[in-house]
């Protein structure tokens, strides 16, 4: 059954069994907003960070209750560096760094150079005995969904479909920044029908054939359905999740799962910052001091700012 259940700040996994297909549909809206406007982005770096935000809680709801889940791009773009962080089970922080002169003289619309070429990393800590895992992809003609989709064929061979979008709406309180995202993976029992194409053989021999490649049928389905999705069907705040999944795939029958809900908040404290200016030996402590005479620690993620008597980390 389909939930009335507005989709804001929630991630709901899907299950299509016929297609031995799974995937979440995720919908940012106060918690996107919070981030977005502390930074007061502009709007070409705002929405990119969105993307980079919706496919992050995409991928870290996967963490149970615990353990953290990062994104990071590095790239020669305008907006060379992106970050968010996602410790589950909901917490959310994001930043970017950008070339505002650079910013200014970019065509509208330019995604290539606004992104640039690079790499993107998924880096996932679970805590305990687990081991840390990281992994990378590329990043070409400055698009996180390509570069997620990159990842998904490469690294862990699995035939995948993400759909990102992140837009403005206007509310009684005014605008609003959302984002959703729409992520479908072909999971059947046997692997063998996992099959994708293999990668181009780049300097193979005159007369080498290249092997046709056939994709599983169910899968076909399962992508072309997904494909359907539009743009203002993920920032809908009118449009529940679980009715977006039922939209898209009740021809072959879809079942929901509890949603997860996202919130914006930050690892920064007092304690946090304290401990690390402890750390610095006393001459670096000295060169942090400001004309006000007191050390100024901005957090890059929530932009608080804390103020310390320099006196107080002396032995």
């Amino acid at each position: 059954m389909a939930s009335p259940e507005l989709p804001d700040d929630s991630v709901l996994p899907f299950a299509v069994e016929p297609l031995d297909m799974r995937g979440r549909i995720a919908r940012l809206g106060p918690a996107l907003d919070t981030i977005l406007t502390r930074h007061a982005y502009p709007a070409p770096v705002a929405k990119l960070l969105g993307e980079a935000a919706v496919l992050c809680v995409l991928l870290g709801t996967t963490l149970k209750d615990d353990g953290r889940f990062q994104l990071q791009t590095r790239t020669d773009g305008v907006v060379d560096l992106l970050v968010v962080d996602f410790d589950a089970p909901d917490r959310l922080r994001a930043f970017a760094r950008f070339d505002a002169r650079k910013l200014a003289a970019l065509a509208e619309n330019d995604r290539e150079h606004l992104l640039g070429h690079g790499h993107l990393a998924f880096t996932v800590e679970q805590g305990g005995e687990n081991a840390r895992y990281q992994g990378v992809a590329p990043v070409e003609a400055g698009s996180l969904q390509q570069a997620a989709l990159n990842y998904f064929s490469q690294s862990e061979q699995i035939p995948s479909f993400v759909r990102l979008a992140v837009g403005q709406a206007v509310t009684a309180q005014g605008t609003q920044w959302r984002a959703g995202g729409l992520l479908a993976q072909f999971l059947p029992h046997s692997p063998e029908r996992r099959r994708m194409a293999d990668f181009h053989p780049g300097d193979a021999p005159e007369g080498h054939e290249t092997p046709e490649f056939s994709e599983d049928e169910a899968w076909t389905e399962a992508r072309l359905l997904a494909a359907t999705v539009e743009d203002h069907e993920l920032l809908d705040p009118g449009l529940s999740s679980a009715d977006l999944a039922w939209r898209l795939f009740n021809e072959r029958g879809v079942t929901v799962f509890p949603a997860r809900t996202i919130r914006a908040a930050c690892r920064c404290s007092d304690a946090r910052i304290e401990e690390m200016l402890r750390n610095f030996t006393q001459d670096e402590r000295d060169d942090m001091v400001g004309e006000d005479g007191r050390i100024t620690v901005t957090c890059e993620f929530c932009s608080t700012k804390r103020c310390y008597d320099p006196a107080d980390f002396r032995a």
